[in-house]
């Protein structure tokens, strides 16, 4: 007869996502936090592939709110995504892919993590002024964006 699996003995599943250029290299930052998880990333720009070597990976459209119909496709492709993967924890360092996978994610029950770009150092992101509320913690890299409502700054973490 087998025994029941351990849960706790498996790897947690982490679906980190991002968009391209700033928004990718702040993700790669954070890889090291990963360390024992199965990772699977999300971007818009194929060649990030070989960054992850060993990792899930998945694509999907790059859209902007200036392009709805792309917009459409991504959400589309993104609740495949996760639909697929069953993500525990969904991280972003931001834009459209992210905002989608962490409301998303929330819907399924994972636990979600938004870290704004450190590139907005006046004012926070467009997605990240939209995401607080469904971000489980919710990061600013910048202390004078910090409010008591989130987001929270714990230093400079990119």
């Amino acid at each position: 007869m087998s025994r029941p699996t351990d849960q706790s003995r498996r790897p947690a599943r982490v679906l980190a996502v991002s968009s391209g250029g700033g928004h990718w290299i702040e993700l790669m930052r954070l890889v090291p936090a990963f360390e024992g998880c199965r990772v699977t990333y999300v971007t818009v720009e194929p060649s990030y592939r070989s960054q992850v070597p060993g990792s899930r990976f998945r694509l999907v459209v790059d859209a902007t709110r200036w392009n709805k119909f792309r917009l459409g496709v991504m959400l589309l492709q993104m609740i495949w995504v996760l639909v697929r993967e069953r993500p525990q924890v969904v991280i972003s360092t931001g834009a459209a892919p992210g905002y989608f996978a962490l409301r998303l994610g929330k819907l399924l029950g994972a636990r979600t993590i938004w870290v704004d770009s450190i590139a907005n150092i006046d004012e926070l992101s467009s997605s990240g002024q939209r995401i607080g509320k469904y971000a489980d913690l919710w990061l600013t890299q910048w202390e004078h964006l910090a409010k008591p409502n989130g987001p929270v700054y714990r230093g400079g973490v990119l």
